[in-house]
């Protein structure tokens, strides 16, 4: 589906006639796609640290974690296929007076962070909590990012769906109606996408988990045991 959505994008999509990009636009296919992941898994990752406090069950620590993994994956495609579409159509790669890259950009620093201080933390539990507690202390962007368009009309990021506020753009709508059955089937694309990676990488946890405490028993064998 995925190869589809990238030949549905490349030679069946209209081209945009009201962008300098010209082409470049069809990027806006897989660049939706990944921030619906990267935003999708940075919520899911907060929700299941919030069931890990609740019942202190490593599963849901497991699936937190994927989601972060996952999160901070498309999160980066989301600002490298938002570079790229950029340069043509803005002629910058990267403009700081942009609210939402910036918090885009914040967004993916943020969980790169919580990565890093999972791997500093040898304790399962006290890693799962702090990991869960940061979770829900970041959550907060993923709706600021995606309202940020909406609310702030001298920034250049038009509105996906439903008129732009933006001064670029003011008024106009951000997807064609003939652009829109295309960017659906790209997000389905996605999002089975993502549930294979969560369900590939709450396994491989799974034996990870395993693994250590088997080999921590080992060690804690007397002196000849096997």
């Amino acid at each position: 589906m995925i190869v589809v959505a990238g030949a549905l994008a490349l030679f069946v999509a209209p081209r945009a006639q009201e962008q300098a990009g010209g082409d470049a636009q069809r990027i806006f296919y897989f660049h939706v796609s990944s921030a619906w992941l990267g935003f999708g898994a940075m919520a899911a990752s907060a929700y299941f640290g919030w069931r890990y406090l609740r019942s202190r069950q490593m599963r849901w620590d497991w699936l937190a974690l994927a989601n972060a993994e996952i999160s901070v994956v498309f999160l980066g495609m989301v600002l490298l296929s938002g570079m790229a579409w950029g340069r043509p159509t803005w002629n910058v790669w990267w403009t700081w007076q942009e609210p939402k890259l910036v918090v885009s950009a914040l967004q993916f620093l943020l969980y790169v962070a919580l990565l890093v201080l999972r791997s500093a933390i040898d304790e399962p539990e006290r890693r799962a909590r702090l990991s869960a507690v940061f979770g829900l202390l970041t959550i907060i962007l993923v709706p600021f990012n995606l309202l940020i368009s909406r609310v702030i009309a001298d920034g250049v990021h038009p509105v996906v769906f439903g008129p732009s506020v933006s001064a670029e753009a003011q008024g106009k709508v951000g997807v064609a109606t003939t652009m829109v059955p295309i960017l659906l089937f790209a997000l389905v694309a996605f999002s089975l996408l993502w549930v294979v990676f969560v369900q590939a990488r709450v396994a491989l946890q799974a034996r990870m988990d395993a693994l250590a405490a088997r080999r921590a028993a080992l060690l804690d064998l007397p002196e000849g045991g096997r």
